[in-house]
């Protein structure tokens, strides 16, 4: 596969998170994909290939409206796609994190605020696919922007009750 067939492949791949179906991620995302990013997930995500990218998308939108990925710079060497990005929304809906065994560990209630942070993100192509993915995220900034941090003490009460929600609804 040259460099551009590599780059586009990458470069979709990061943009149908904002948007795209699971036919995109059957075309582009290999069976046995890994996301390396994906334990502070949901469950759901953690699934190797297209599914599991699929409900990493899904788990997003829920929470932010208009989410977009801007693409800055791309980079190649051998098999590997290195994508500099700029990831931006607007928070709508409760945003929960997960721990390691897959319980929900902090749940974020909506602020209606927006937010653009930058995204590093790696992935390695094999046979015109997605194989592995890993991303470097600025998700203190993105925190900062949503004011989830400094947290007010309304927002921790606000915290502790959107957890307790979903927790009832799981």
């Amino acid at each position: 596969m040259d460099t551009t067939e590599a780059i586009g492949i990458a470069a979709r791949c990061i943009k149908i998170m904002a948007d795209g179906e699971p036919a995109d991620f059957e075309e582009l995302v290999h069976p046995e994909a890994v996301n390396h990013e994906d334990s502070t997930e949901p469950p759901e995500c953690r699934k190797p290939g297209p599914a599991g990218y699929y409900a990493t998308a899904l788990w997003l939108r829920t929470a932010f409206a208009d989410l977009a990925y801007d693409i800055h710079y791309v980079v190649t060497e051998g098999d590997l796609v290195a994508i500099n990005s700029t990831m931006s929304g607007r928070h709508v809906a409760p945003f929960a994190v997960y721990d390691e065994s897959g319980a929900v560990d902090s749940v974020f209630p909506p602020t209606g605020k927006t937010f653009a942070v930058s995204q590093s993100h790696w992935l390695r192509i094999k046979d015109g696919k997605v194989v592995d993915h890993w991303a470097n995220r600025d998700d203190i900034g993105q925190a900062k922007q949503l004011g989830w941090i400094p947290p007010t003490p309304l927002y921790l009460i606000k915290m502790a009750r959107a957890k307790a929600r979903l927790k009832r609804a799981m």
